[in-house]
């Protein structure tokens, strides 16, 4: 105990601890095939707000989450693309994926890559 006035002169060492870098997830099995989750990317890049997210939901799987916007507008060959991220929620299991849609010849948006997301 100090008595007053007194100054603590011990060098103290502090750190940080962080969370361990895990592994990548595999994708919950038909994330990449999911209809409702391909639908919400193209319900949201043909809204009037496509910076922004969508919830979708899958009643027939019970896999739900969100695609959200992560980039403006793109050209690649010709064609009009957006890149995203999107939740996939089943059971106890969370996946993150990362996707392009591009807009296709009829106006409508199509998505042409869905991949596990990889924090970088």
């Amino acid at each position: 105990m100090f008595e007053q006035g007194q100054v603590d002169t011990k060098v103290r060492h502090t750190g940080t601890v962080t969370a361990s870098e895990a592994a990548p997830t595999q994708v919950a099995a038909g994330a990449e095939l999911d209809a409702a989750l391909r639908a919400a990317a193209s319900t949201l890049f043909s809204s009037a707000e496509p910076n922004g997210s969508i919830p979708w939901e899958n009643p027939q799987t019970g896999a739900r989450g969100t695609v959200t916007s992560i980039a403006d507008a793109y050209v690649q060959a010709g064609t009009t693309c957006r890149d995203f991220l999107a939740s996939y929620i089943q059971a106890n299991s969370e996946n993150w994926l990362q996707g392009e849609a591009c807009r296709e010849q009829q106006g409508q948006w199509e998505v042409r890559s869905l991949k596990p997301w990889i924090r970088s």
